[in-house]
């Protein structure tokens, strides 16, 4: 009987009794069937069209690859002179144009001149030790005994500078193994330094063209953070502009008072040259280079001419002059934004020991925007949880 009940009958015939009512209603119907497939073909879709676009992404980016860090320094130049470049532009009444191509005339000067004439006096330098080399005319004159008073290096440099003004080609048959080492250090680091021109030669040109088209570019770069942050973004192109530039002028500022500084040490103690030296140490200090690998040889000059005391005072205004970039940058950077000096200073040296000098900036605008989001993401839920913990102070005082 109770099997009998369990017995359902089929089209086909009688169903077997471990089949129940739940089970025939879970038959899926055509329309879900369909469903189903439309789903799984969109979602099939989708993915052939976000593997095309990270495709694309990829290519692009391999393409533009040996560009990014031109791209990257023009962003940097362009920023940072902007300002420079809208006065220029009044002065000269208006003239977009002009003022451009003054701008990349000066820039590209301030670049290739320099490089042109270290070249030509390097080149003729080396061709005139090699001449009298080969013709055996080449004579090192004696040092003088201060020299093996010299600390840490000064018995060394003795020993060797006293033999090259006796036998030189002695001693360089002895040190040829290092001088060939030496002379390989050299010329790649020439040739890194060319290459280094030609790099912001690039970004200098590349600069130009962001200048010329600053308005579109920021139009751009503002729908682009709002894009990706929403509300948030707005002002955060202005707030990188400004990091850029405080950056900038923080880093040159530094620059500035290492240089002169190192140039009134050595004027006073009657370093021959020092306008020169000083220049030297100003583009160290620009390139984030301590200003002791000019001022050392130097200070060794000075060490071989001037009083034991003198030199030593001179030593120690060279170290202090070098150190000084830990007091000065903390001072200089962040003036005049609005976020906290320490997070500016964190950036630039953190981003400088992720990816170089670029980093000095990238890792400073970074930290900036970031602190800025967090700050608004912050205020934004202070502010939705403020109106409810009034209501419920309301009703307290209603109670």
């Amino acid at each position: 009987m109770i099997s009998g009940l369990r017995m359902i009958t089929h089209p086909r015939g009688l169903l077997p009794p471990s089949t129940t009512i739940q089970g025939l209603l879970n038959v899926t119907t055509p329309s879900q069937s369909l469903n189903s497939i439309e789903t799984s073909r969109k979602a099939i879709d989708l993915s052939i069209r976000l593997g095309l676009v990270a495709m694309l992404v990829a290519l692009s980016l391999a393409i533009l690859m040996p560009f990014i860090m031109p791209v990257l320094w023009a962003g940097v130049i362009a920023v940072a002179v902007y300002p420079l470049y809208l006065r220029l532009e009044r002065w000269l009444g208006g003239r977009a144009k002009l003022a451009l191509t003054l701008f990349t005339l000066l820039a590209l000067a301030i670049l290739i001149v320099p490089t042109v004439m270290l070249g030509t006096s390097t080149f003729k330098t080396v061709q005139t030790i090699s001449t009298k080399l080969d013709e055996g005319t080449l004579e090192v004159p004696p040092p003088s005994q201060s020299v093996a008073e010299w600390p840490l290096i000064g018995p060394k440099t003795y020993e060797i500078w006293s033999g090259a003004s006796r036998n030189l080609s002695g001693t360089l048959n002895k040190y040829s193994e290092e001088i060939k080492k030496t002379s390989r250090w050299l010329i790649g680091a020439a040739a890194g330094a060319g290459a280094g021109v030609l790099q912001f030669i690039i970004s200098v040109l590349i600069a130009a063209a962001f200048i010329a088209n600053a308005e579109p570019i920021d139009r751009f770069l503002q729908k682009l953070a709002v894009r990706l942050a929403g509300k948030r973004g707005q002002g955060m192109g202005e707030l990188a502009g400004a990091t850029v530039r405080s950056v900038a002028q923080g880093v040159l500022g530094v620059a500035v008072i290492q240089a002169l500084l190192a140039g009134i040490g050595m004027l006073f103690v009657g370093v021959p040259g020092a306008g020169l030296w000083a220049v030297l140490v100003l583009v160290l200090a620009v390139i984030q280079l301590p200003p002791i690998l000019v001022l050392a040889p130097v200070a060794a000059y000075v060490f071989s001419e001037a009083s034991t005391v003198t030199a030593v005072l001179f030593l120690v205004w060279a170290l202090l002059v070098s150190a000084s970039d830990a007091v000065l940058k903390p001072m200089l950077l962040g003036r005049g934004l609005d976020i906290p000096m320490l997070v500016i200073l964190l950036g630039a040296i953190g981003g400088m020991v992720f990816a170089g000098i670029i980093g000095l900036f990238v890792g400073s605008v970074v930290l900036a925007l970031s602190y800025r989001l967090f700050l608004a993401w912050l205020e934004e839920d202070f502010q939705l949880d403020e109106p409810a913990n009034d209501a419920g102070e309301t009703e307290e005082a209603a109670g």
